[in-house]
């Protein structure tokens, strides 16, 4: 489960600097970055949690 947890926090960390990229400057697929939030977040519950 270290990998799912591994991946969920790496795709979270990702979606969240996506986020804030896309609030300065509008991007196409921007709204994507809050599917790859509840994606992360969703994957590192399945894992057993935060830490």
């Amino acid at each position: 489960m270290n990998r799912v947890r591994a991946v969920g926090l790496l795709v979270t960390g990702l979606a969240l600097v996506g986020y804030v990229v896309g609030a300065e400057a509008a991007y196409p697929g921007r709204a994507l970055t809050l599917t790859g939030l509840m994606v992360g977040v969703a994957l590192v519950a399945m894992s057993g949690g935060w830490g």
